[in-house]
């Protein structure tokens, strides 16, 4: 039969040359859409054959690679279904159809944005149509096939439909046209024949036609497709004599084997009783290359109007990078149908359950272009849901099955866990019932349903204090009055604590009470004796003047001076009122590069303190002396160290610690 030359219409010749000639990020997709089309075809005979048991070839269902590097060629086979002339002068990508123009659209949007440099229609480079063809554009479409026009100079399929004994060959150089005629093939299935162009980095062209190349391409993207991809390679083999041994100088024996390149060894699809334990342990390494032991395993199938599998692990240890947000590897990987699609698909599980590793693979998830970027819609939704819940229910399990591993998990990943606390997370009562912390009640870390329990029964609510440090938490003077009266309070030093402590006000009915604002009022005004309430009346008008002198010294930094209920031993300290920003959530949204106001703070004066009381003395005896500037320094100072803080001007405050011990060496 005479070669029969077709014209593709305008779409589909405007699409190749955006294929043609823009700079696509990633080539190696070609043959991972060239996989993926013979798996389907593969999977496509296996259902027909089912009703007809005579369209099943008598080999395995299998894919082949065929490369010969001198002629610069390589061929994908396969034994599936085959396409039929019509279908092939039809469907081939399934582009000249609906999906072309809106296709053509998108690659203009894209490459309207600039990004990139792309080559024009003519020779040189320059601003063509398809500017940086991001790998955001390929599948939704079918556009798939249309990808082998980035590697190839001419594109020709064999095929032959299961049930037919005529075959048919589509030709095409991507210019536009194409060529349809009779075939040869001895058996159903179809090939596709690349003739590669020259490897050229700077373009992204691999060389294509080294099978180390593609056998890398194969395990990346195509190592869990359920059918064998083979590919014939070659292999040095010594020379041995009589004895065994290889003989010197001679020239090895060149050995051709038809190798198996996937491992096919999608282990998420097998139910977890028929999985060693070892067999867990090796994925996960291979998936997330850390040498060590998952601390959990979590497989669960997502079942309904849709389906997805899950195979997830939580490490036992943090990443390095598990904070450096955009090079962080998540190590979580999204296939369709056990083809690799993504890496680290934050769409399918939230940023707070980063450190998760594992498989999401499901055989409805809608792709846009390239098979790469997820559309946000209830599939996709529901996975994330459903991934969520799961992970959550497992650590769960771990905190009342394991205590000791959910302190390991909490050392590692507790900050990370408590990023759900500040947003918007469906999650958050379901985190907070994890949250441990170490407090005043001892060395070990506390849940807050521990807290609770443990709370006195007049006690107002849930006491807590947040700081730079650990250390700078207990040894901070704010816990004086409460270490006294033996009331627990919570500590919190990560810097996420500063952002959800702040959205949250109740646990279990129980309201959170920082430490370091507002004013400590242990009884209530009416439970107080009339001495007590004497004593109060006393000492704010035997120290009105000190106050007012101190607050005049520091009014630069202060909003306001006034006596301490919370301090036992030290001298003064530094709160905020009620609402306002702590001094550690300024310093980290200065850090982001936010603009904030400088918060002033109020200073309290511990009215028992033998120099607080002696200090009240030289501001009776003369109130404009200039030493009680020195001394309201100081004591600025001093507060600001006690609670881990730093000194505005170090090399002043040096200095007026030498002028005090001077004047006391005076004295003495």
């Amino acid at each position: 039969m005479t070669a029969e030359k077709r014209t593709f219409d305008t779409e589909v010749q405007e699409l190749l040359n955006l294929m043609v000639y823009s700079l696509y990020s990633n080539k190696d997709i070609f043959l991972r859409e060239l996989i993926s089309n013979s798996s389907d075809a593969l999977d496509r005979l296996r259902l027909e054959a089912l009703t007809n048991t005579e369209l099943m070839p008598k080999e395995e269902l299998h894919i082949r690679l065929e490369v010969d590097k001198d002629k610069r060629t390589l061929a994908v086979h396969d034994n599936g279904i085959g396409m039929s002339r019509e279908e092939l002068i039809r469907d081939i990508g399934t582009i000249a159809r609906s999906g072309t123009q809106h296709f053509v659209a998108a690659a203009k949007a894209n490459a309207s944005t600039g990004e990139g440099e792309g080559e024009g229609e003519g020779k040189g480079k320059g601003k063509g149509d398809g500017g940086k063809l991001s790998e955001d554009l390929i599948g939704q479409f079918g556009v798939g096939f249309y990808s082998t026009f980035m590697v190839s100079k001419k594109v020709t399929i064999i095929t032959r439909r299961a049930g037919e004994e005529t075959a048919s060959k589509w030709e095409s150089s991507g210019d536009g046209t194409y060529t349809i005629e009779e075939g040869s093939r001895s058996q159903p299935g179809t090939t596709v024949l690349l003739e590669l162009k020259e490897a050229d980095e700077e373009d992204g062209l691999k060389d294509y036609a080294a099978p180390w190349v593609l056998k890398d391409i194969v395990k990346k993207h195509s190592d869990f497709v359920s059918h064998p991809i083979r590919m014939l390679v070659e292999r040095q083999e010594p020379v041995l004599d009589d004895k065994g041994v290889p003989v010197k100088d001679a020239i090895p024996r060149l050995i051709k084997e038809e190798q198996t390149l996937n491992s096919m060894k999608a282990i998420w699809t097998r139910p977890r009783s028929e999985v060693t334990e070892d067999e867990y342990k090796e994925f996960y390494r291979h998936i997330s290359r850390d040498w060590g032991d998952p601390l959990e395993t979590i497989s669960a199938s997502l079942e309904g109007a849709f389906n997805a599998r899950l195979l997830l692990f939580i490490p036992e240890k943090a990443p390095f990078d598990l904070y450096t947000r955009d090079q962080v590897s998540r190590g979580l990987q999204l296939y369709v149908k056990r083809v690799f699609i993504k890496d680290d698909w934050e769409a399918l599980l939230p940023e707070w359950l980063r450190f998760v590793k594992g498989v999401i693979d499901s055989e409805d998830l809608s792709l846009n272009v390239s098979r790469e970027i997820l559309q946000q819609d209830r599939q996709v939704k529901a996975i994330r849901k459903f991934a969520t819940k799961k992970i959550l229910d497992a650590i769960l399990k771990i905190k009342d099955d394991r205590p000791e591993d959910m302190k390991k998990l909490w050392k590692e990943f507790g900050a990370v866990l408590k990023e759900g606390l500040a947003g918007f997370d469906d999650s958050k009562d379901r985190i907070l019932d994890l949250v441990m912390c170490r407090s005043t009640h001892g060395d070990e870390p506390t849940y807050l349903s521990g807290y609770v329990e443990r709370m006195k029964e007049e006690q107002k609510g849930i006491y807590y204090l947040t700081g730079p440090s650990l250390e700078a938490i207990q040894s901070s003077p704010h816990l004086e009055a409460f270490k006294a009266k033996g009331i627990e309070v919570l500590f919190f030093s990560d810097p996420i604590d500063e952002f959800w402590l702040q959205g949250f006000t109740q646990f279990k009915e129980k309201s959170f009470i920082s430490v370091g604002k507002g004013e400590v009022d242990f009884d209530a005004e009416a439970d107080k004796t009339e001495a007590e309430k004497k004593k109060t009346e006393i000492e704010k008008e035997q120290f009105k003047d000190l106050l007012q002198c101190l607050r005049a010294h520091l009014q630069d930094e202060l909003k306001e001076v006034r006596l301490s209920a919370r301090l036992t031993d030290s001298p003064v300290c530094l709160v905020g009122d009620t609402h306002d920003m702590s001094k550690q959530m300024e310093e980290m949204m200065r850090r982001m590069g936010r603009e904030v106001p400088k918060t002033k703070r109020i200073l309290e004066v511990n009215p028992d303190h033998p120099f607080i009381e002696k200090l009240r003395g030289v501001c009776e005896a003369d109130k404009k002396s200039t030493d009680l500037k020195t001394y309201a320094k100081l004591l600025y100072g001093q507060a600001i160290l006690a609670e881990g803080g730093e000194l505005p001007d170090p090399n002043a405050y040096s200095r007026i610690i030498m002028e005090v011990a001077n004047k006391a060496v005076e004295v003495s």
